[in-house]
């Protein structure tokens, strides 16, 4: 089965992408949505050409897409719709682990596109999951974090010692809801790691974030 990814460049959708390709999906294109002005992904910050570089190390198009909140999933679904047509795709995976919300938007999305929905993370332990994911070779360091966790936790690589560290501190290990987000610089996918820019840390409105120099 072919299938899309929905893309944030961060772990949870590297692994599911991963588990899809062990199960013998074929990756046609990965799908991000940026903001509006379509310079930085939505969900993690991330500029543009470290997306572009992801999808290089893994020869697969990009398709990173401008959307305010308001036009979001219609924006989603024609995308869905479009690529779809041009890509031949039966299936878009996503990353989500266990919150029920989204798993609903993506589902509902998927059949306005009449394509199926997989989450092959779907309900798995969160700390059990991010060991998995380090010792199948995804490498990401923390690109935001909420206030609780404060901007010395940017740009710090996931171990299994910093995902213990912030269960212990009352963080979910995974980010799940919000708490961080990860970019991922190598993995099993890619042919090579990316190259990363210098950085500095802001925080706004309650939630930090790396800053990249001009790429």
């Amino acid at each position: 089965m072919n299938f899309l990814t929905s893309w944030s460049g961060g772990k949870d959708s590297c692994y599911a992408m991963m588990k899809a390709v062990e199960q013998g999906f074929v990756p046609k294109v990965l799908l991000n949505m940026m903001n509006e002005n379509g310079k930085i992904s939505r969900s993690h910050g991330l500029p543009l050409a470290i997306l572009k570089q992801q999808a290089f190390q893994m020869d697969l198009p990009l398709e990173a897409v401008a959307a305010s909140w308001e036009d979001y999933e219609k924006k989603y679904i024609q995308t869905l719709k479009t690529l779809q047509s041009n890509y031949n795709f039966e299936a878009a995976v996503f990353g989500d682990i266990d919150l029920q919300p989204h798993k609903d938007w993506e589902e509902k999305v998927c059949a306005a596109a009449s394509i199926q929905a997989v989450l092959p993370l779907w309900q798995q332990d969160r700390l059990k999951l991010v060991n998995e994911m380090l010792e199948k070779g995804i490498e990401t360091m923390i690109v935001s974090c909420n206030t609780q966790m404060g901007e010395s936790y940017l740009g710090r690589i996931l171990t299994p010692e910093l995902a213990l560290e912030l269960q212990e501190k009352g963080i979910d290990p995974c980010g799940e809801n919000g708490e961080f987000h990860t970019m991922v610089f190598n993995c099993p996918l890619f042919k090579n790691p990316i190259s990363l820019p210098q950085f500095t840390t802001t925080t706004h409105q309650n939630y930090c974030f790396v800053v990249w120099n001009t790429l």
